[in-house]
């Protein structure tokens, strides 16, 4: 059976669509900077790098941080919402030589595309805090069922508040509450001029534990 929508949650992500296309459309998206962020690098290439593995990029934008882990090593796949990032992307790793599956998709509904997983890393750059409340749930589960045991989760998130908005906005309790079967295990601020924040999350290798 389908799923059950109220004519807000439909206005809701209407809305937010309308919002990343338009951004596209004026080539003026303000977290696709076509830098990839520090915190990415380190997470790749610092003293404590993960060792390459499967890695998904849920809300791709332009592709630059999934062409930058293509390069390194990592077998990539990604995901945006809008088509007209989705086609820059595939440009971009083309021009790079790296093979990236990149879809238009959304990011909770990842059951409706064909990328099943397992994925040892994750990374959002501000992708959930901008999905309506109504649809976190799903994008949780849809991630944590495409999780290896020990898998990594490295999100950038607005703080709430950050916009003029009743949509966008996330906080470190709500993604403990939502992502069961995970450990939020380091919470960064960001230098952003409103409130910005990296969260770094471990997928339990053997389920959910007290503690």
């Amino acid at each position: 059976m389908g799923e059950t929508r109220t004519a807000a949650e439909l206005d809701q992500e209407a809305a937010v669509r309308g919002y990343m296309e338009d951004f596209y459309r004026d080539g003026k998206p303000p977290w696709d900077c076509g830098i990839t962020p520090p915190e990415l690098v380190a997470l790749v290439e610092g003293p404590d790098a993960l060792a390459p593995g499967r890695a998904l990029e849920l809300g791709c934008g332009t592709g630059t941080n999934a062409v930058y882990l293509a390069r390194h090593g990592w077998q990539v796949a990604a995901v945006d919402l809008v088509d007209r990032a989705v086609r820059q992307a595939r440009e971009k790793a083309a021009a790079a030589e790296v093979d990236i599956p990149v879809l238009c998709a959304d990011a909770t509904r990842l059951d409706e595309v064909g990328l099943p997983g397992p994925y040892d890393l994750f990374f959002d750059l501000s992708c959930y805090c901008g999905i309506p409340p109504h649809r976190r749930d799903a994008y949780a589960a849809g991630l944590t069922r495409r999780a290896a045991p020990g898998a990594h989760l490295l999100m950038f998130g607005y703080g709430p508040g950050a916009f003029d908005d009743l949509v966008s906005g996330v906080t470190a309790d709500e993604l403990t509450a939502r992502f069961t079967g995970w450990r939020l295990v380091d919470v960064t601020p960001g230098t952003n001029p409103v409130p910005t924040f990296w969260f770094t999350l471990h997928r339990r290798r053997h389920g959910v534990s007290p503690g």
